[in-house]
């Protein structure tokens, strides 16, 4: 048992970074916490003197039978993968690997930002894939939540809502999660249809028992990922028609998707770079709802309609109206001016609790000073 499933035990590593924290602490300073900086542009502008995680770095232990693998938070995304690809396992959500100056992400970022990629309808969040968590808090303290199985015992579900955390409740030291093995057939289909269409017929397909995976629509251009028994994708294909992809061509289509590297998403960031007040939006609405044309710009669905990406210069209280009448919310994603605030505005009663998860675990501010929310 290594010190991470042990706080009691002493690990080098991790008493040098409770040592940072206290002396931090006492000094009234703050950590933005940092591994390879990959997703520093996603949420509000990180703050204070940076706290490596690459410290913490190495596969705790992998049990491949038993589909779960615990990992330092520090450690890159690719070892990871490449460890569970190596059994014919995989992490289903397909969280996206963002180039930093340190390489493409860590596995601490990868739960701290939340994010998950194509598949992510079908399989479900980065949260639902979190088994347990050790945490090192803003007052020095390791504190483990949870385990090697689906299972929690005691008020919040901390581990899981570490999940999209952006940090602003502690270090995470060391994660549990758990792993699938790699589908045996999948298939891409292409259909030229406008978005309204697009949606019509996800929306028809997500009422019938269908290995769909991932779709994903952007200039009148509908792909969809088939995925699981080989009888059910080939069934699939026939039924649904469109043009098959070479399994190159699309795995490539899949990859840039998941990593933002594909022609939408060069655009997008091309153009936030660029400045001239266009903002990349995620919106994430009811698969139902119709397309939001009213906001104009240039969009990308994916998850079936539920997840909506919108490249504008309209302002950011229209984009959240219209989301918020559409039955979601809206997160500026990407953006040069980031002062109307990153997420959705939370009701009282949520910024209240926030607030008070806050101050329990980093009562002093130490870690990742308003990254979530600028009052946190």
């Amino acid at each position: 048992m290594n010190a991470f499933n042990n706080p009691g035990a002493q690990d080098p590593v991790l008493a040098r970074l409770i040592d940072q924290v206290m002396t931090a602490r006492a000094a009234q300073g703050a950590f933005e916490i940092r591994g390879h900086g990959s997703k520093r542009f996603y949420g509000e502008l990180p703050r204070g003197e940076v706290l490596d995680t690459r410290v913490l770095t190495g596969i705790s232990s992998y049990e491949p039978t038993e589909l779960v693998v615990t990992v330092r938070a520090g450690t890159p995304l690719q070892e990871l993968e490449a460890a569970l690809a190596a059994q014919g396992q995989y992490l289903a959500f397909e969280p996206p690997r963002f180039q930093g100056e340190g390489g493409t992400g860590t596995v601490g970022g990868m739960v701290a930002a939340g994010l998950a990629g194509p598949s992510r309808a079908a399989v479900g969040s980065v949260r639902d894939y979190v088994l347990g968590a050790t945490m090192l808090t803003g007052k020095g303290e390791v504190v483990s939540f949870g385990g090697q199985v689906m299972k929690n015992v005691a008020g919040y579900d901390v581990a899981r809502m570490l999940a999209g955390s952006m940090g602003f409740l502690g270090l995470i030291c060391e994660v549990s999660l758990k792993v699938l093995p790699m589908p045996v057939a999948t298939r891409t289909l292409r259909f030229a249809v406008d978005q309204a269409q697009a949606l019509k017929r996800l929306n028809a397909w997500g009422g019938q028992p269908l290995p769909v995976n991932a779709s994903a629509w952007w200039n009148n251009t509908l792909v969809v990922r088939l995925s699981g028994a080989r009888a059910a994708v080939d069934a699939a294909t026939a039924g649904l028609g469109g043009e098959v992809l070479d399994d190159a061509a699309a795995a490539a289509f899949w990859l840039g998707l998941r990593d933002q590297r594909d022609d939408f998403f060069q655009l997008a960031h091309t153009a936030v770079l660029q400045g001239g007040g266009r903002a990349l939006w995620r919106l994430s609405v009811p698969q139902v709802a119709a397309p939001l044309d009213e906001l104009g710009g240039n969009q990308l669905v994916e998850w079936g309609g539920a997840q909506r990406w919108l490249l504008t210069e309209t302002p950011a209280a229209q984009v959240r109206d219209a989301a918020r009448r559409a039955g979601g919310h809206a997160v500026l994603f990407a953006a040069q001016d980031k002062s109307a605030g990153v997420l959705a505005p939370l009701s009282a009663p949520l910024a209240r609790i926030h607030k008070q998860l806050k101050t329990a675990f980093d009562p002093d501010r130490v870690f990742n000073p308003g990254r979530l929310y600028a009052d946190l």
